[in-house]
């Protein structure tokens, strides 16, 4: 069974991001980068299906040499191949969407694994994307994955209130959710060998963009909030801010 999944390489969490001087992308100095944390499930899970059907399991990023840190973490992980898709421009989701999708149809895997979202862009646009334009079925927020003998799927997916089960057919595109697994660390071997894992680099497929950035800003700074009373005399006072100010009412 070929299974792929693809990551993205992404500011830490931990990071103060500030916006560039250009408005219209962050300041990369000093910024610490990671494996965006629903991809990691996305390759545990891969893993754990290349290891039960005995296949190939190969990682693909888009982006520029900087996503080798990261190809370089899923491979400590024990995936078998890593693809660069090459370009140092940022795209927006359909042109990431459409360089991944046009790598993918020439793999022809039975398994597509992503995170449901990037933790940048947060947008949960791609995967979806992706599995339109390979014209293959797609779950979201997969928090259960099973695949049987014949490539028969049943997922569990969040919803609002609860799960929802959903069954398919290989080939898919799943889209991993918190909860679908607990991500393995690398091992020291595993780290060790993936230095001497080959990175296979290719120009991204070309892609038109939709959309365009105007401007970057960080959120306003929240007013600091106010007491008005205690107890039921200060009701009153409570109901006139909410409803001439805070406009709620």
């Amino acid at each position: 069974m070929k299974v792929v999944v693809c990551i993205n390489h992404v500011p830490d969490t931990e990071t103060k991001v500030k916006v560039g001087s250009d408005g219209l992308s962050i300041d990369r100095a000093g910024v610490n980068y990671m494996m965006s944390p629903y991809d990691e499930i996305a390759v545990e899970e891969g893993l754990r299906i290349r290891d039960k059907f005995k296949g190939d399991l190969t990682v693909i990023s888009l982006g520029p040499d900087a996503h080798r840190e990261t190809l370089r973490k899923a491979l400590a992980m024990g995936v078998d191949k890593a693809v660069l898709l090459k370009d140092d421009q940022v795209r927006d989701s359909y042109g990431v969407a459409f360089a991944l999708a046009a790598e993918i149809r020439a793999i022809a895997p039975d398994v597509v694994l992503m995170g449901k979202q990037s933790i940048d862009y947060d947008d949960a646009q791609v995967g979806t994307l992706v599995a339109a334009m390979l014209g293959l079925p797609s779950v979201a927020v997969v928090v259960k994955l099973e695949i049987q003998e014949g490539g028969a799927v049943v997922c569990e997916r969040e919803i609002e209130g609860g799960h929802e089960v959903v069954a398919t057919h290989l080939p898919a595109v799943f889209l991993a959710q918190k909860g679908l697994n607990d991500p393995r660390y690398p091992s020291l071997k595993g780290i060790m060998a993936a230095k001497n894992k080959p990175i296979e680099e290719k120009p991204a497929a070309a892609a038109e963009a939709r959309v365009a950035t105007v401007a970057l800003r960080k959120p306003s700074s929240k007013n600091p909030g106010r007491i008005v009373g205690t107890g039921a005399e200060a009701v009153p006072e409570l109901v006139r801010l909410l409803h001439e100010e805070a406009k709620v009412l």
